[in-house]
């Protein structure tokens, strides 16, 4: 791993995107109605995306472990997709921005692995850091 002893602690916040196309409306309408067979789609998803965040040093190798002060996911649903929003705050040496990718692509695994039984056309198509602020530098996307 990169030596951070030298790094100041700041706040270190991230957000990142991943999209999820179901390949009928119908898979939509089954999330909102709460009638997919494997359960709550969104709360399911959204505690694997915490789990996830929590977990990136113990999968991505070059990843600091960090205390995670914040991880939140929000969900916006348009047409046949589903926008996935996770944020990762902290104050420490090195940013979030792997972990806030990692918790999103959990939660678009985990929204594919319950809607795989009604539909076999669901594909992550987008996963991306939007912003970063903390440490030397920015970053701030737009989210089209």
């Amino acid at each position: 791993m990169v030596d951070i002893t030298h790094k100041e602690v700041t706040l270190r916040s991230a957000t990142a995107e991943a999209i999820v196309r179901t390949g009928r409306e119908e898979t939509i309408r089954a999330i909102r109605e709460g009638r997919v067979p494997k359960g709550d789609v969104l709360e399911m998803s959204k505690a694997a995306g915490l789990l996830g965040v929590k977990q990136t040093p113990y999968l991505l190798p070059d990843c600091h472990p960090l205390p995670i002060e914040e991880a939140r996911v929000a969900y916006e649903m348009d047409g046949m997709e589903i926008r996935i929003l996770m944020t990762v705050r902290t104050h420490y040496k090195t940013g979030v921005e792997v972990e806030a990718m990692h918790g999103a692509s959990v939660v678009a695994l985990t929204i594919y692995d319950m809607l795989k039984p009604i539909d076999k056309e669901v594909e992550i198509r987008t996963i991306r850091l939007l912003e970063k602020t903390g440490g030397k530098s920015d970053i701030r996307r737009s989210a089209d």
